[in-house]
């Protein structure tokens, strides 16, 4: 047998201004290291110094790529071509980020390293009809490659097989721009490049409302501090944006811009998805980190690109579906930079 199940591995990009550590478990980013104002570098994604604590389920999905669909999917039920499909109900009363076993708690394939000046790496990962209750077989692939001294970015593919199947992948790292072990996000600052936002109902899947943010604590078309807000949506946010007036280059839509005020670092995040979960670590309580970092509640945020939540039950949302012949594609750019 050539194709051997492979075994969780890190492997490194490095291009002598970023070094970026991943492992194919997931295909998670456990570290990013960029340059502070003082030219030093930090470590601004919170995970794991090995990939065992990542095996044993403690990262609330720290740095991994969730699918076959991120997010939540209401009751874990929906229809495809008049076919009613149940899926696993892992966060109650919802199924989120794929069943008990999504995407991200899967060992890809390593199938291309490259080397030299924009080193990259290809991930592999072919899904089976059925798995995790989702319909028809896919085949997925991720590639992280360093554009320049501090950009990275993500491109990912699904090509289905001879069934209609639905896809919505998202990368799901937790930046503190900061340092991962500098405390909470609060005095960090955010501009989403969205006019709307998708309300939610108490279980956090949205009600199919596309609503404005002027005049509520979800606008941040403006720059601004996440804690002067965060106490005025409960625990904190955890919303989709839609993102419908960021400027265009290279075919990526502009989508939000963070900026930490210690460091002066900035992360300018492009994407061609219609959407971005805004997510504060509200659930993150104690988890004990790289180098003995702890890490609380709000220790992170994280910048899903996405298809809209729960959009194969919204027939007014951007549509998840995939048919034989088509493909899913879905870039991101990452760009670091001080100011």
């Amino acid at each position: 047998m050539a194709d051997q199940t492979p075994k969780p591995e890190l492997l490194e990009l490095n291009n002598g201004s970023m070094n970026v550590i991943i492992t194919n478990l997931g295909c998670t980013i456990t570290s990013l290291s960029v340059p502070g104002k003082d030219g030093k570098l930090a470590d601004v994604v919170l995970g794991f110094d090995s990939v065992e604590p990542y095996q044993k389920g403690l990262a609330p999905y720290f740095g991994c790529i969730v699918g076959r669909v991120a997010n939540r999917i209401k009751e874990g039920k929906f229809t495809l071509d008049g076919v009613q499909y149940s899926l696993p109900v892992n966060k109650p009363p919802n199924s989120l980020h794929g069943g008990h076993i999504g995407f991200d708690k899967k060992v890809w394939q390593v199938v291309e390293v490259k080397k030299g000046e924009t080193p990259s790496i290809t991930f592999k990962y072919h899904s089976p009809d059925g798995e995790e209750g989702y319909p028809g077989d896919i085949t997925v692939t991720a590639t992280y490659t360093l554009t320049s001294s501090t950009t990275m970015r993500l491109d990912m593919e699904g090509v289905p097989g001879n069934k209609p199947t639905i896809i919505n992948l998202a990368q799901h790292t937790y930046w503190n721009l900061a340092g991962h072990n500098s405390g909470n996000i609060h005095d960090h600052s955010i501009q989403i490049w969205a006019n709307h936002y998708t309300p939610v109902d108490q279980n956090t899947v949205p009600t199919g409302e596309i609503k404005p943010v002027k005049d509520t604590p979800f606008d941040f078309t403006s720059e601004k501090r996440i804690g002067n807000t965060i106490n005025e949506v409960g625990i904190g946010y955890d919303h989709n944006y839609v993102l419908d007036c960021g400027e265009e280059k290279d075919r990526l839509k502009r989508a939000v811009k963070v900026r930490d005020p210690s460091s002066s670092r900035v992360l300018n995040l492009w994407t061609n998805a219609p959407g971005v979960q805004f997510y504060t670590g509200n659930y993150v309580d104690g988890i004990s980190g790289k180098g003995g970092a702890a890490y609380g509640k709000h220790a992170g945020l994280c910048l899903e690109t996405q298809g809209f939540p729960n959009a194969i039950n919204q027939p007014n949302f951007p549509s998840v579906v995939v048919r034989p012949g088509e493909k899913y594609q879905h870039s991101m750019l990452f760009e670091f930079s001080v100011e």
